[in-house]
Order: structure tokens, then C-alpha cells, then sequence
């Protein structure tokens, strides 16, 4: 009898705990389901799917919105989206896994594998740019979005990876190559087109196409069955929106969309041309449900793909405040930002969150203190990457004190 009271009491217990979870996780979901249903009521945002991991469990999950709003397509979280600088740190993580094997030297010179990609400063004098200056943004390069109308990467039609489909990789490595650098290479930070050409500098060192070797390197083994250089399916491609009033327009070819200074120019229909380069930077289409993979694998030291020390490399600041694309406070790693001052960036965020976007819409973070994986995919830019969408979904999400340390 005594046994059966004991069972009974455990069972009673084990009851109070769940219903305690239950409410823990609704009361998550009740703070970002108002972030989500709010930027919708509003027109800010089309659709969105939205992940939250904690200590590698799933936490929050939902698909929310119109894949295609004229033809009344609900959202679904498999939904593909094109990624555009999501494919960043994926194509970072494959070229570390060549470093790690000794067939990549991030020290070299970019002429080992590209002997052509010659860029020279205004002066004509022609630097030394490395594998490395490329990973981390200060080779020289830019991009045309950051550059004047009449300078000459708009003369010159440079692709930002984003346009132009049917374009072909070694055209865009020419017209980049007669643009003059910015500075010289090690000297400064500016975001650039420098992945694109990491990717170029893959292709020959392994002999195979960039989208093989990231199958081969990343996406294949973590499982990433929905993320590629082209839509694995259409059926699931998410139509693409820019910001407009009183709600967002549907793009084509050829939009510019302007926000804080910067034009950028889209062709949805890229990763739909099997012709178009497959941009490092900027060329992949996927789920958040993959992304949220490559996250956790870097939350989790690089464990199945790289060492933690080869983590801790990429994850570390080295280039200082002048990279604060995000605010103050943030410094660049390999591939995304790296949170170095809380205060200063005013988020709750821990030292060492690593965070990046995409223009097409999207933000992700991964604070690794904290065991924290985010990834909000948008189909509407550039409101779900740098309007206040994401902000108020760290918000609310650093709200509940329970995901917390």
C-alpha cells in the first residue's frame, strides 16, 4: 500500500512539473505569437516562420502569414525562402572544414587559386589579398549597394548576387576585379562581395562546383535536405515582398529596394536560372528548420562538422567596432557578427552572441551562453532583417525569464 501511495505521489508530482512546462512554453509562445500576429496586422511583414532552440530542443515553432499573398497561399514551416546572406556562414563553415584539412591556407593569397582577380587601389598598385581578408570583410572589396550611383561598380555592373540572373561567376570576378579597391587589404572593414569570391577560390582548390562542395561539406551532412544553390522545391518557394505602403509590394526583376541610405537591387527569379553563379554571399534558398541546423552546430563547438577550436576562431572578434553593422557594441567573426558589449549595444543578448541576416527578410542569432538558437525567416525585406520585427522578437523572447541563465 505504502508502495502504491509512493507511486501515486511521484506520478502527482511528475503532473505538477509537465503542467508547469506547459505553462512556461505557452507563456513563450503568448510573447512571441503577439510579435508575430502584430507585424502582420500591421502590413509590416507578409509571412514568417519562426524558430526558438534551447539547449538544442525546439522550443517555439510557427509558420504564420501568406507564402504568396495573390494567391492566398498560407505559410508553412517548410517553406523555402531565398536566403540571400544566410548562405554567408554556411559557405564560411565549408571553407573552414578545407582549413581544418589542410587543403585551404587562410593566409595565402587569394592569386593561388584566382591569378586573375588582380583589384588595385587608386594609385594602381596592386595588393595582396588573402583568403582570410575575405572571410572577415577587409580585403577592399565593397558592395554595389554601398557604393555611389556613378562609381564604378555601378558603371561596371557589378553583381551583388542578388540580380542579374543568368550571369556567370567569372564575368563577375572581372567586372569586380577592375573596380579599385576601397582601401588596402587588413587596413579596414567594409561588407563585401568578398564571400562570392571565397566561393571562386573553393571551385579550385577542390576542382568541383561550390554547390557541391557545400553539399558535401555542410548541408548533406547536418541534414539540410531542403537547402541548396537552387529550389530543391518549387512548390514550397515563398513569393518575395519589399516593403511598401500601406503594405508591402510584391517584387520582380529588377526592383530597388531603399532603406537607411542603401538601394539594393533584386531579381527573385535568380534561383530560378540555372545559368545565375552561385553567389558565396548571397545564393542559396532554404528552410529555417536548416539554418536553425548550421546554428546549432556552431552552439554546440562545431560538433559534427569542425573543432571547437576552429569555432572559437571563427566565433571571435577581429576586426573591432568598425564593423558595427549591427550597432555598437558589435565586432565580425567569420561569416556573422559577434556581440563584444551588451550595454553598449543595448541587448540582453549575452557577450558572444553571434548574429547576421538576409536582405530578402530574415534574422538569426545564436547566443551560446544562454543555449539560445533563433532563426526568423520573412518572405518581406527589409522589415524582417533590419525593421522591427526582429528586435521586438529578441524582445519578447529575453522576456521569459525562464530561457534565461
Amino acid at each position: 500500500m505504502r508502495t502504491s501511495l509512493f507511486a501515486l505521489a511521484l506520478a502527482l508530482a511528475a503532473a505538477t512539473v509537465a503542467t508547469a512546462e506547459a505553462a512556461v512554453d505557452d507563456a513563450l509562445a503568448t510573447k512571441l505569437d503577439q510579435v508575430i500576429d502584430t507585424a502582420l496586422a500591421e502590413q509590416r511583414i507578409v509571412g514568417a516562420v519562426v524558430l526558438v532552440a534551447r539547449d538544442g530542443e525546439v522550443v517555439y515553432r510557427r509558420a504564420a502569414g501568406l507564402a504568396d499573398r495573390e494567391a492566398g497561399v498560407p505559410m508553412r514551416d517548410d517553406a523555402i525562402f531565398r536566403l540571400a546572406s544566410i548562405t554567408k556562414p554556411i559557405v564560411s563553415v565549408a571553407a573552414m572544414r578545407l582549413v581544418e584539412e589542410g587543403r585551404l591556407d587562410l593566409d595565402a593569397p587569394v592569386t593561388r587559386w584566382l591569378p586573375d582577380f588582380r583589384p588595385a587601389l587608386p594609385d594602381g598598385s596592386e595588393p595582396v589579398i588573402t583568403v582570410r581578408h575575405l572571410l572577415l570583410h577587409t580585403s577592399g572589396l565593397s558592395y554595389g549597394f554601398l557604393e555611389p550611383p556613378d562609381g564604378p561598380y555601378h558603371r561596371l555592373n557589378v553583381s551583388d548576387g542578388l540580380d542579374q540572373p543568368g550571369l556567370s561567376l567569372a564575368e563577375n570576378l572581372r567586372r569586380l576585379a577592375a573596380a579599385p579597391l576601397a582601401f588596402a587589404p587588413g587596413t579596414q572593414w567594409r561588407y563585401s562581395l568578398g564571400t562570392d569570391v571565397l566561393g571562386a577560390v573553393l571551385e579550385k582548390a577542390e576542382g568541383k562546383r561550390l554547390p557541391d562542395i557545400v553539399r558535401e561539406r555542410v548541408t548533406a551532412p547536418l541534414g539540410m535536405d531542403s537547402t541548396d544553390f537552387a529550389v530543391v522545391d518549387g512548390d514550397r518557394l515563398t513569393q518575395a515582398y519589399a516593403d511598401g505602403d500601406p503594405a508591402p509590394v510584391l517584387m520582380t526583376d529588377g526592383i530597388v529596394v531603399s532603406a537607411n541610405g542603401f538601394a539594393v537591387t533584386f531579381a527573385p527569379s535568380r534561383i530560378l536560372d540555372p545559368g545565375s553563379y552561385p553567389s558565396g554571399g548571397a545564393g542559396m534558398a532554404g528552410t529555417a528548420e536548416d539554418v536553425l541546423r548550421v546554428l546549432e552546430m556552431i552552439r554546440r563547438q562545431g560538433e559534427p562538422l569542425l573543432r571547437p577550436a576552429t569555432v572559437a576562431e571563427m566565433a571571435a572578434d577581429h576586426v573591432g567596432p568598425q564593423a558595427e553593422t549591427q550597432g555598437p557594441g558589435w565586432g565580425f567573426g567569420y561569416g556573422w557578427a559577434v556581440l563584444v558589449d551588451p550595454a553598449a549595444a543595448n541587448t540582453p543578448q549575452a557577450a558572444g552572441t553571434l548574429q547576421w541576416g538576409g536582405a530578402y527578410g530574415h534574422s538569426w542569432f545564436v547566443d551560446r551562453t544562454n543555449g539560445i538558437s533563433l532563426v526568423a525567416l520573412t518572405n518581406t525585406a527589409f522589415e524582417g532583417m533590419a525593421g522591427a520585427f526582429p528586435t521586438a522578437l529578441r524582445d519578447a523572447l529575453y522576456q521569459h525569464a525562464p530561457m534565461i541563465d
